[in-house]
């Protein structure tokens, strides 16, 4: 009878520290996914939820994450303004859910969507914009021009259709000074 006692206890024992090995492989595990997950997979798996995003040089921007970019965040503003984040100048995210969007999510297309594209397409659009730059300067005007690294804003007043004779100065941004760009004045 005590042998039996002492097999159970043996067995109890093992069993307790398979269970341990395989917790300490499981969070192992997670930690070495967790590494892997970018900033960007992370807005993904919240893309059309509510988030409060901090930007270097403009401060809080809060809205519906509709889109996000391979260098961008795009949220509708709670006013209805559109507003195109730089990805190096975001400073923090609230709101993001539990999931994520699994590393090398979106293909080829998702990693062309870098900034100059979604510039390019406000670009087209001809409608007046705010720049925010990253030393919390303006620039209010109409996107004229995106280079590899570069826009180019044709400034005049908020509100104003870009005009040659209310072109006050045409400033040119390089992707590493930016912010966001919001639609409207």
């Amino acid at each position: 009878m005590r042998w039996e006692g002492l097999f159970r206890d043996l067995e109890a024992q093992l069993e307790a520290a398979e269970g341990a090995a395989l917790d300490a492989e499981v969070a192992d595990r997670t930690r070495r996914e967790s590494a892997s997950v970018s900033l960007v997979h992370r807005a993904l798996g919240a893309a059309g939820g509510r988030v409060s995003v901090r930007v270097l040089g403009a401060g809080a921007v809060d809205g519906v994450l509709r889109e996000v970019g391979a260098q961008w965040l795009w949220l509708q503003e709670d006013g209805g303004r559109d507003a195109l984040l730089a990805l190096p100048a975001v400073l923090s995210l609230t709101g993001l859910t539990a999931w994520s969007a699994a590393p090398g999510a979106g293909g080829r297309v998702f990693a062309r969507l870098g900034l100059g594209p979604a510039l390019r397409g406000i670009a087209r659009d001809r409608a007046p914009v705010s720049v925010w730059l990253l030393d919390g300067s303006v620039v209010t005007g109409t996107v004229d021009r995106v280079g590899a690294d570069f826009l180019e804003v044709s400034a005049h007043g908020p509100g104003e259709p870009r005009r040659r004779s209310e072109v006050s100065a045409v400033r040119t941004v390089a992707f590493s000074g930016l912010a966001l760009v919001r639609s409207g004045p």
